[in-house]
């Protein structure tokens, strides 16, 4: 067990570039009849995809994740990662506005729900039967985003991929399909750069709002989608706002937490420079577009000959005038693990990640 949650607290950093791509997969799903609509560019498509707003929705999204990653010797497949980012899954999601959103994941007879009414949000495990409440400030500076919303929201995942365009993608439309019920426009983006293992993006436009309706990715390699999320229902009406709101059942243990308000702060000349500050745990993003790296410092890796080292002694080796470490692949994930504790991971090529090190920050 001890090995377990060790593999599982170190596979996170592997696996954050899946959750900032908002990473989700859909299984095969049978369309319709292509739909006829009217022409449109994909310059004009593009446009239309990055300005759309809704006031709300709500339906229920399928996802499955197969990123390859390596399996850890020993260790139980289905719990060396985060529960979100791999296997089938199926959610009930609604969103309101900026601030309100529901996600409920239904797992084997058991549910997992995260909402938030702009108050206050909550987290609950009907299989551990615990929930936890965090009270949110007046006026945060910047809500953030909880994994679920991100990945079990097609439009959120879709932005991820959007914001990667530069002159090294092409853009093209590739036909329609009727995704959910709704008619739909696909967006294809292929990266022009060899340097990512992703081969190609496919946006389903909904031809009326213009919301992403389906993501599917397909690495550079193979012909199996490795990311896709997409609606099995949707609605656009705003849901209500008792959507929102959450009851612990009984016999649950609550835990509650207090985000402190964050208070602006005069401008003031400082007296002296401020001191540099202290190294963290937070992901430095390094590179830009589809070559986006992440890197994680601090990470300490266990003693033992556990699952883990066993499979870091037959990963390829890589030095430089960076140091040393070892490099671990998939088809869609590469993440370089350092000597001195850093962890690099993106969705690139492994001889990528390597000329990548000197820029990873100590």
């Amino acid at each position: 067990m001890a090995a377990t949650r060790r593999g599982r607290r170190w596979l996170v950093p592997v696996t954050a570039v899946a959750v900032v791509a908002g990473v989700g997969a859909l299984g095969p799903v049978v369309a319709d009849a292509s739909p006829d609509l009217p022409g449109i560019t994909a310059q004009d498509l593009l446009a239309k995809v990055q300005t759309a707003k809704v006031d709300g929705l709500s339906g229920t999204v399928r996802s499955a994740t197969d990123l390859g990653l390596p399996a850890l010797p020993g260790v139980d497949g289905a719990n060396q990662l985060p529960d979100l980012l791999t296997g089938e899954h199926t959610a009930r999601v609604a969103f309101a506005g900026p601030d309100k959103a529901r996600v409920s994941v239904l797992d084997d007879m058991a549910e997992r729900v995260w909402t938030t009414d702009g108050k206050s949000a909550w987290a609950y495990d009907s299989a551990e039967r615990e929930a936890v409440k965090l009270t949110l400030p007046a006026r945060p500076a910047k809500p953030e985003v909880a994994p679920e919303k991100e990945a079990y929201d097609p439009q959120a995942v879709a932005k991820k991929f959007l914001a990667a365009i530069d002159p090294s993608t092409a853009v093209d439309v590739t036909g329609t399909e009727s995704v959910a019920g709704r008619d739909a426009y696909k967006l294809r983006l292929v990266p022009k750069t060899d340097k990512t293992t992703v081969g190609s993006v496919t946006l389903a436009i909904d031809a009326k709002t213009w919301v992403p309706l389906e993501v599917t990715v397909l690495p550079r390699t193979g012909k199996n989608p490795t990311v896709q999320v997409g609606f099995e229902s949707v609605s656009f009406d705003v849901p209500a706002a008792s959507t929102f709101a959450f009851t612990p059942p009984a016999g649950v243990k609550v835990t509650e937490k207090k985000l402190p308000a964050i208070t602006p702060k005069k401008h003031e000349t400082p007296k002296a420079l401020p001191k540099k500050p202290a190294a963290d745990d937070r992901p430095t993003v390094i590179g830009q577009g589809w070559e986006t790296i992440a890197v994680v410092r601090g990470v300490k890796l266990p003693a033992d000959n556990g699952p883990l080292n066993q499979l870091l002694a037959n990963a390829r080796t890589v030095e430089g005038s960076w140091g040393s470490g070892k490099i671990l692949t998939s088809k869609m994930v590469s993440a370089l693990i350092t000597d001195d504790g850093r962890v690099l991971v993106g969705l690139v090529t492994a001889d990528t990640l390597a000329a990548a090190a000197p820029l990873a920050p100590r």
